[in-house]
């Protein structure tokens, strides 16, 4: 395990980090999730093993601090997160990036390109969503108000997400759980669907085939960005099937895997 001080205050953001070969790789969690957990397996996949690779935790989740005057936007994310990739003396990382760890990602690419060298997102947010009460994911969280939420509503959304997603968010902080979804789901001067389409690096999208096509599949194909249907998974990709998700992942970190898949 590793760490960095990420906030003037002296909070870390700490990670499980792999050796290996260069460019390095940085795996980002989904909403109430941790890197670990989610992405060992798939990390040291044969098809995918060999390279540096950082399994980290964003502040309030998993096994980095807590902080409680932090407020937990997108851009503060993206931002900690790049403190702490400069302290491991990380450049053009290629991130693999899931749900709300795909939107964090995206504004990381946008405010520091120099972090970045290519994108793989897993089912990740690009869109605002309306809070709805009883709703699940950050959509029903970020119904509630803080107070609300902190008081009762995290029991109520315990009971909705169910053991294996609740296995993880109950290390979350239950204020960061909360200030995240909120700002994951709000309205934005410019939405991460826009950020995305104006990136330059290589971009890849990866969903589950049940759900394809993605809205505004057009555009972003349009754009430069492959979007690939992984069959036989839900949300959580890469635990749902780690063979499809290791041979899309690792045909989009290369050049001629990207001209394949881009199509798809």
């Amino acid at each position: 395990m590793r760490n960095a001080a990420v906030t003037p205050e002296g909070d870390h953001i700490r990670w499980v980090e792999l050796p290996g070969q260069q460019p390095t790789r940085v795996y980002v969690h989904g909403l109430g999730a941790t890197s670990p957990a989610y992405f060992a397996a798939v990390a040291v996949h044969p098809l995918l093993a060999g390279r540096r690779s950082l399994l980290i935790d964003l502040l309030g989740h998993g096994i980095s601090d807590r902080p409680q005057d932090f407020d937990y936007t997108l851009e503060a994310h993206a931002d900690a997160l790049a403190a702490a990739l400069t302290h491991a003396e990380v450049t053009g990382a290629e991130l693999i990036a899931h749900s709300m760890g795909g939107s964090v990602a995206i504004v990381l690419a946008d405010r520091h390109p120099h972090l970045v060298s290519r994108l793989v997102l897993i089912d990740a947010n690009l869109d605002p969503i309306a809070p709805k009460p009883g709703a699940g994911g950050s959509s029903g969280i970020a119904a509630y108000s803080e107070q609300e939420f902190l008081a009762s509503g995290w029991a109520e959304v315990r009971d909705r997400a169910g053991a294996h997603w609740w296995s993880t968010m109950r290390l979350a902080d239950r204020a960061a759980l909360h200030r995240t979804a909120v700002h994951l789901t709000r309205e934005r001067a410019r939405t991460l669907r826009e950020l995305l389409l104006g990136l330059a690096i290589p971009r890849t999208y990866l969903l589950p085939a049940a759900d394809a096509p993605l809205p505004g599949a057009d555009a972003l194909a349009a754009a430069g960005v492959a979007l690939v249907a992984i069959p036989d998974c839900g949300h959580n990709i890469m635990l749902d099937n780690p063979d499809a998700f290791a041979r899309a992942t690792a045909a989009a970190l290369t050049d001629q895997g990207r001209v394949e898949t881009s199509h798809s």
